[in-house]
């Protein structure tokens, strides 16, 4: 469970972040999005105990994390934007530093780095990190935050820069976490895969929260479903685009209608021109059009 309450976070007189509550049950993703300068990664190293408020209040699983982040720690697994690995060491040698950090024998840590490293499809070749590719160093890192098998995590920007086939699997990755009743929160740019994996997601603008909820309550928020109707006419120019605005695109002609009365008055007129609908397909806002309809 994280329940933030009033969080505030000043910076020389710069408000980053302006009295946010939100709370989140906890065994699955929470997201956090915005323009860059909404506030989303102070906001993430609040959370992971990082950086203190300049007030109010953040608890995760009973931890006050304003008064006793270090408390956090032992359940914490932190990923920061930048992969920012000891790039003289191997993969195998950064974990087992990072796992006697945590006071982990050598033997379990061995095992651990196997099944991490087979999990997340990490080849190394014994190779020194500073020799390695951007995906893995970033699966290198996801690995060194689950060395100590951590139950809450929080990851800023975990596929970024990535090919899409390693950006893919680590959104798969993150999926399989949540299965094992973990706690995740992550920031991230490709909103698609936000929509896709994460069961809460809270909007973030100029440091306050303008929208909360899963998916399919931010769609009824920020708009009702709208209808395409596809359909062929063998002179389109017959059509009063008055009546019908189509459009045409390398789909096919197209009509766009925001209720039930307009798909059906639409519908009437295309077959009244002497038109055929052939499908109708509906849809809701997509994240990033959230994104683009809050402003900046």
């Amino acid at each position: 469970m994280i329940a933030a309450s009033s969080l505030t976070k000043r910076y020389d007189g710069f408000t980053a972040l302006d009295e946010v509550s939100f709370a989140f049950p906890g065994a699955g993703i929470f997201g956090i999005v915005g323009h860059n300068g909404a506030g989303k990664t102070t906001l993430l190293k609040i959370i992971a105990g990082l950086v203190a408020p300049t007030s109010g209040e953040l608890s995760v699983n009973g931890i006050d994390v304003v008064h006793d982040p270090v408390a956090l720690k032992e359940t914490l697994g932190y990923l920061p934007e930048e992969s920012r690995l000891y790039e003289t060491m191997t993969a195998e040698d950064y974990l087992a530093f990072f796992g006697e950090i945590y006071g982990i024998d050598k033997e379990e840590i061995t095992i651990r780095t196997r099944r991490l490293f087979t999990a997340l499809s990490l080849e190394t070749g014994g190779k020194k990190m500073g020799e390695f590719s951007k995906g893995m160093k970033r699966k290198t890192a996801i690995a060194r935050s689950l060395i100590h098998d951590p139950s809450f995590l929080v990851y800023d920007e975990p596929t970024s820069g990535l090919d899409p086939m390693t950006s893919r699997f680590i959104a798969g990755y993150l999926k399989k976490l949540k299965s094992e009743g973990r706690t995740i929160v992550l920031s991230a740019h490709n909103l698609y895969q936000v929509e896709a994996i994460c069961d809460r997601v809270m909007i973030l603008r100029r440091g306050k929260v303008v929208a909360l909820g899963t998916m399919d309550e931010l769609r009824e928020q920020f708009g009702s479903i709208t209808y395409t109707i596809w359909f062929a006419h063998p002179d389109p120019s017959r059509i009063d685009r008055n009546t019908v605005p189509y459009r045409l695109d390398d789909r096919g002609l197209a009509c766009d209608a925001g209720d039930m009365a307009g798909l059906n008055a639409c519908s009437a007129a295309i077959a009244a021109a002497g038109g055929r609908v052939e499908r109708i397909e509906s849809r809701y806002l997509s994240l990033e059009e959230m994104l683009v309809a809050i402003g900046e």
